[in-house]
């Protein structure tokens, strides 16, 4: 708050001020005051004005300027409330009322809104864990009877997108979720694997692992559901008429582990690239070679800034796309460079 913006604000009262002054000052000499008299009390008169202003200016300046500066400083700027003594001029007393009625009243419907999304997500969570008992029995039915393993991939896509609904509605509160421990990497990609194996065989594509042997830091449960998804999409967005495959390797650093999922697919267009992993973007692949709804590999992305593991793709369009996650060791554990 300067002064030249309070001068503009108080001009007309300034203007009457003086105008006062002067009606004053004609009434003084028309009944011939004594010259000293009209001074001693003009100077008395202009110096409470000013004395006044001054005061008036000081005290709303340092309410205003606190509560804008409070402001800039708060990434939650309703809580602003909470840094400021309440003003002790009347303009300001209502300002903070009206912001408290305000604050009071946004307070409430966040509430609300909170209470109902936590709801929803507690039916959403309800539903998955109910949708998937007859989604195991169709299974059960189809292994028992040996029909089309074409069935079983569908099946299979409909547990994976209820797996995804399931990941995404939990990643807000991700921390309750996870385990972070030593795992053996080997074991969670033969995991994956056999989980994907019908669609591998269906499409032809061949799954090459190379020393994957090795432990790091992460949740087994998280990053078999990352790498399901990243499989899953070397799957969907494979080519056409040649020997596909999706190559896993690993290397073993000083402070870090580098895992390496390749495959020779239709690669993503480099337009494409820096997007793909935000959410709902589905790009040029994921609305010509299949209906995409652009969640997955956000999901992705997700769950590796949650779990402290760092993740990239490379890709040349019609050659391959390679997804890079990194896992850190010890003090690097925290550390994204």
């Amino acid at each position: 708050m300067n002064f030249y913006d309070y001068f503009k604000d108080k001009f007309y009262q300034f203007i009457l001020t003086f105008i006062c002054y002067a009606i004053i000052l004609i009434i003084f000499f028309a009944f011939k005051i004594d010259i000293g008299i009209i001074i001693s009390t003009f100077f008395i008169l202009i110096n409470l004005f000013i004395v006044s202003i001054l005061i008036d200016y000081f005290r709303k300046k340092k309410f205003y300027d606190t509560l804008l500066k409070n402001i800039d400083k708060l990434d939650k700027s309703y809580l602003v409330l909470e840094t400021i003594s309440k003003p002790n001029f009347y303009e300001g007393e209502l300002l903070y009322q009206a912001l408290y009625d305000i604050n009071k009243s946004m307070s409430e419907n966040v509430k609300t809104i909170y209470q109902q999304s936590k709801e929803f997500k507690e039916y959403i969570e309800l539903w998955i864990h109910e949708i998937k008992i007859p989604l195991s029995t169709l299974n059960l039915i189809n292994n028992s009877h040996n029909y089309d393993r074409r069935i079983k991939i569908q099946l299979k896509r409909i547990n994976d997108y209820v797996e995804q609904v399931l990941y995404y509605s939990r990643s807000e509160n991700a921390s309750k979720d996870y385990l972070i421990r030593s795992v053996d990497l080997s074991t969670i990609i033969r995991n994956v694997g056999l989980k994907s194996i019908d669609d591998l065989l269906e499409n032809k594509m061949n799954f090459i692992v190379d020393k994957v042997k090795i432990k790091v830091l992460t949740d087994s449960k998280w990053l078999e559901f990352i790498l399901e998804q990243i499989i899953n999409n070397s799957i969907k967005y494979k080519k056409d008429n040649v020997d596909s495959y999706i190559k896993i390797e690993v290397n073993d650093e000083k402070n870090k582990t580098i895992l390496t999922i390749l495959d020779n697919g239709i690669g993503i267009k480099e337009s494409d690239l820096k997007q793909v992993m935000n959410k709902s973007f589905t790009g040029e692949n994921g609305r010509g070679k299949s209906k995409s709804t652009g969640m997955g590999l956000y999901i992705v992305k997700n769950m590796c800034e949650k779990l402290s593991h760092k993740i990239e793709i490379e890709s040349k369009e019609n050659e391959y796309t390679k997804v890079i996650i990194t896992f850190f060791k010890n003090n690097y554990y925290d550390v994204l460079n």
